[in-house]
């Protein structure tokens, strides 16, 4: 085995993989990030660093791990570097980061975390912890106050579980000391990003402290964000190629499509921030048409593949778009999404579907459909809900929509085509498989209010589409149903 990535080491990279040419020693915590995973190593945390690149600045970035202590074991033996890959069918090219100063781990030690975010250094604090993070009813966006983290998270402020009871944690502190709040940008995708998450922790702090509550709705920011790029869960295949082309062992290696894109609501107010602008992000007074476009005509169409693209057996999103039928479902799925979606300014739908097509299809980024599938109750409202509303109150069909919601139904059944148990990964998991496997499995998983509004749940023009569908997909299974 080569020599472990590190600082002390890095001066072994061979001269093709790109390293940081700025000066680390100056960088501070100044941007602390809940949810320190592939994704954000992969895009955030490269934005953060092209503007270091191009303007110097102290903008370091601390991690904090809300459930495992994987990415600290991993990145803290390397002094938080690590390779990425971007990946395309012309080849690899690597790279080693180098905006990340510390990872904590939040149930080692949550004081510290308070701590790390309560300190007078931190100016911003981002977010990816996928939907479920939020303890949210995806339904409302209420929060959940039910939740037993949530639970815990008040009646415990000094320990909390969740991003939400640290965020409050830490801004009572900065409140008390008569500080200036940082900012709280969410970075996950999910519909009014910055305003959703602006009333949870609002609620969560109105269960506290009214008057803290208050405080945080007059002073602290939440710019909504769109995020973009491709980045499959590591495997053992990346780090093998990190390894083989920096010549360092690197066991925080991630990979992702060449293909990124960063829109931030410009609502910052004289706070300072990275000038992530000079990294290509687009800094503007309304991401809600980005975040549309992206929410339904990407993330959908990649929740639909990855259901039946999982039970008609593909293993990666590729797979599935090579598979004739199922890229023929995905064109005319679009057909269904692109009318709702108000195109943001300057932008063609249909050479964006287009662009998305050629990037489902690249041959080397292995996004495998499992991963896509996790916590559907939490994605689908956003991701494919809201459409079809739209359409039945058009009076438009959704046969394509229609589909994929029970492609969705099948797989949470837990059972796949050949008999083979499914590993479902969702917080409503043994609930679901409970309604997905009864003898009237698509309106015991209707009745499901945290997914299903109770009228979309009532409405014929639903009900009975997605039921025919389900039933052709028991009948005919995946491919089948989708070329039908």
């Amino acid at each position: 085995m080569n020599a472990r990535l590190s600082a002390a080491t890095i001066g072994m990279v061979p001269p093709g993989v790109f390293t940081p040419a700025y000066d680390r020693a100056t960088l501070r915590p100044r941007i602390v990030h809940l949810g320190l995973g592939a994704f954000f190593r992969a895009h955030g945390a490269l934005y953060t660093e092209d503007v270091l690149h191009a303007r110097g600045g102290d903008w370091g970035i601390a991690g904090v791990s809300l459930r495992r202590p994987d990415q600290r074991d991993r990145l803290s033996p390397q002094d938080g570097l690590y390779t990425t890959l971007s990946r395309d069918g012309s080849g690899t090219v690597a790279r080693v980061a180098g905006p990340v100063l510390s990872v904590l781990v939040a149930p080692e030690n949550p004081a510290a975390v308070v701590a790390r975010l309560a300190n007078p250094d931190t100016a911003i604090v981002t977010l990816t912890i996928t939907e479920k993070g939020y303890c949210h009813y995806p339904a409302t966006g209420r929060l959940d106050t039910s939740h037993p983290d949530i639970v815990s998270d008040l009646a415990n402020p000094e320990t909390s579980r969740t991003a939400i009871g640290f965020i409050v944690a830490a801004l009572a502190k900065r409140c008390a000391a008569g500080q200036r709040p940082f900012v709280v940008m969410t970075c996950d995708n999910l519909p009014s990003n910055g305003r959703l998450l602006a009333g949870l922790v609002r609620d969560f702090a109105a269960s506290r402290d009214t008057a803290l509550a208050t405080w945080i709705e007059n002073t602290v920011q939440f710019p909504g964000t769109m995020v973009d790029r491709i980045v499959p869960a590591p495997t053992q295949a990346d780090l093998d190629e990190a390894e083989q082309l920096t010549g360092l062992t690197d066991l925080a290696a991630v990979a992702h499509e060449p293909f990124r894109q960063w829109v931030i609501e410009d609502c910052f107010n004289g706070n300072d921030r990275p000038e992530w602008e000079l990294a290509g992000a687009r800094i503007t007074d309304d991401v809600a048409p980005f975040e549309i476009m992206k929410l339904r005509l990407l993330n959908g169409a990649h929740s639909a593949l990855a259901y039946l693209g999982y039970l008609a057996g593909h293993e990666t999103i590729y797979d599935a778009i090579s598979d004739p039928a199922l890229h023929g479902f995905t064109r005319r799925l679009w057909d269904e999404i692109q009318p709702m979606v108000p195109p943001p300014p300057n932008t063609d739908l249909r050479a964006y579907t287009d662009s998305l097509a050629v990037r489902f299809a690249n041959p080397a980024v292995r996004h495998r459909t499992w991963q896509i599938a996790m916590d559907g109750s939490q994605k689908l409202p956003q991701r494919l809900l809201g459409t079809i509303q739209q359409r039945l109150r058009a009076n438009l069909p959704i046969p394509a929509l229609a589909l994929a919601i029970a492609g969705w139904i099948r797989y949470v059944g837990g059972v796949d085509e050949t008999g083979a148990p499914i590993d479902v990964r969702d917080p409503l998991a043994v609930d679901l498989r409970d309604r997905a496997t009864g003898p009237d499995a698509v309106r015991n998983i209707l009745a499901l209010s945290q997914v299903f509004a109770p009228s979309l749940a009532a409405d014929p023009g639903f009900v009975t589409p997605v039921t025919e569908a389900f039933n052709r997909l028991r009948a005919q299974g995946a491919r089948g149903a989708v070329a039908q």
